[in-house]
């Protein structure tokens, strides 16, 4: 799947319509993202996120979770904590 839209930092849209909130410690390895970038939805078995964008040219992964869901105000703040 390609980028849509990533016009905010932490949401991005796919061209597949579907829009996906990117996890607040992982924002970094979004910035070089483009629209040609490539990448792939898998779901996740970490406990905060249930999905993963992983980029396919470098394999890099960021967290994610549905645009209309919420992140777990706790465990957020404790994850960012932790690196």
């Amino acid at each position: 799947m390609k980028i849509r839209t990533h016009a905010e930092s932490h949401v991005v849209e796919l061209d597949d319509g579907s829009q996906w909130q990117i996890f607040p410690g992982d924002l970094a390895t979004t910035l070089s993202w483009k629209p040609e970038t490539e990448l792939r939805l898998e779901q996740s078995s970490d406990p905060m996120s249930s999905h993963v964008l992983v980029n396919t040219a470098d394999q890099s992964r960021v967290r994610v979770i549905a645009a209309e869901e919420t992140w777990p105000d706790g465990e957020v703040k404790n994850a960012l904590k932790g690196g």
